[in-house]
């Protein structure tokens, strides 16, 4: 299972958000620069984020965008969840008709079982976990 490159990045740029001053709007070309990520795919990302809620937005020269709430109240399943396309590792987990084995295959028990414990995971871990931890590194890249 790889993660897309926009739940990789659309992390990241919460993380980003969530390290600046909660109460100062962040331009998206600072966080591009911080980063190493194209300004034009960090505006794709940005759209389903602000419609999920994550991030709130402001107009005009010291506008940008800031985290919607506290970085402790918003989880990485929240991000991922916003920006992947579905819940699964596997087709057949949500399409069981596309296999004929779906009923009684054990393997795709294990990928649901699989995919269950990775979202649980994911929702434990609050982007103020990954702030600690990045401090702790000494750098503001992931």
């Amino acid at each position: 299972m790889k993660l897309s490159t926009k739940s990789r990045y659309g992390t990241r740029l919460m993380l980003d958000l969530a390290e600046q001053n909660s109460e100062r709007y962040v331009q998206l070309k600072e966080i591009s620069e911080r980063q190493g990520i194209s300004l034009k795919y960090l505006e794709q990302i940005m759209i389903p984020l602000k419609k999920a809620r994550l991030v709130e937005s402001s107009r005009g020269a010291s506008g940008g965008y800031r985290l919607a709430r506290p970085a402790d109240k918003i989880s990485v399943d929240e991000i991922v969840n916003t920006l992947e396309a579905g819940k699964t590792l596997t087709r057949c987990e949500v399409h069981p008709e596309s296999c004929e084995r779906a009923d009684w295959c054990a393997v795709r028990h294990l990928w649901k079982e699989a995919t269950q414990a990775m979202y649980d995971k994911l929702a434990e871990v609050r982007l103020s976990d990954l702030m600690s931890k990045n401090n702790h590194r000494g750098g503001k890249h992931l």
